[in-house]
């Protein structure tokens, strides 16, 4: 099997490559790469994302022909894909971080800051949060509700179609943070950041 790690110089991954690996050893070929050929004949796609949601789209959008590819994969050819933080968010219809930016229209929504209440809860939320999962999500096979993960964003997703949401946390308020329709996956927190838990949400997708 071949899993793809989509490295289109959106920051630092070696975390999400380093955690792959771990959980793969030798028994799934891990390729980092932008390379679209490599991504169209991949079984499974991961779509990192760090900095902000028009960094990340501007960087997606640079690399000819990457948007239509992943478009193919997820949506056309319905290959599994997880997309982590800003990967997930891109998923969205619009993203509000910086300037109004078109994201990739997979899960119809909204990417909005976070209310932090008059400056009552410091942003970038940073940390270890408790997750409460609330629909029955192939990637949290064998993970307990009320696991903590670990999270660093200033923004959330706000789907349209609740039934997406597999996991919410609280911080503020009620945010989503994680979600599964059909193909496509995604969480909000860092799943390689999130010691064995994180660990085995990785190897729930390779075993998919």
């Amino acid at each position: 099997m071949n899993v793809t790690i989509v490295d289109y110089k959106s920051g630092n991954i070696s975390s999400v490559i380093n955690s792959f690996k771990e959980v793969a050893q030798n028994k799934v070929k891990i390729e980092v790469t932008s390379d679209l050929n490599k991504i169209k004949l991949s079984d499974k796609v991961v779509l990192p994302g760090q900095g902000s949601f028009k960094s990340c789209t501007d960087a997606l959008s640079s690399i000819d022909g990457l948007v239509e590819t992943l478009n193919d994969f997820a949506i056309k050819d319905k290959k599994p894909l997880l997309g982590i933080c800003v990967g997930l968010q891109m998923f969205a219809d619009i993203g509000y971080e910086e300037t109004e930016t078109k994201g990739l229209g997979w899960i119809s929504g909204k990417v909005t800051k976070i209310d932090n209440q008059n400056g009552k809860y410091k942003l970038p939320h940073i940390g270890w949060n408790q997750i409460n999962i609330v629909k029955d999500s192939k990637i949290f096979k064998d993970i307990d509700n009320n696991s903590h993960m670990y999270f660093v964003h200033s923004y959330e997703f706000i789907p349209n179609d609740k039934n997406v949401i597999s996991a919410i946390t609280s911080y503020s308020s009620t945010h989503v943070c994680a979600v599964e329709k059909e193909n496509i996956f995604g969480t909000q927190f860092h799943p390689e950041k999130s010691d064995k838990i994180g660990l085995k949400i990785i190897e729930n997708f390779l075993n998919l």
